[in-house]
């Protein structure tokens, strides 16, 4: 199934397509695609996850460093296979 993915990016709204086998998470595929950094994210995630005790933490931290970063309104648009 082709999975897309559309977003903001410093309030300009953009598609993309997505697949597991070139990126973890839709967020690492549209930080790709605009060319962001994320190592410095990475670790911080890192320690996110070991210092937390659930992983609500580390769904916090990711959405208010991906809104920091300029992203917004990220969802998955899922093509409709009997539409072909």
């Amino acid at each position: 199934m082709a999975v897309r993915v559309t977003y903001k990016y410093k309030k300009q709204a953009k598609e993309i397509n997505f697949a597991y086998d070139k990126h973890h998470d839709i967020h690492e595929a549209i930080a790709a695609a605009e060319g962001v950094d994320l190592t410095r994210y990475h670790m911080m995630e890192q320690q996110v996850a070991m210092t937390s005790k659930g992983s609500a933490a580390v769904r916090d931290f990711r959405d208010k460093e991906f809104a920091r970063m300029g992203f917004s309104d990220i969802y998955y648009i899922k093509d409709d296979p009997k539409a072909k």
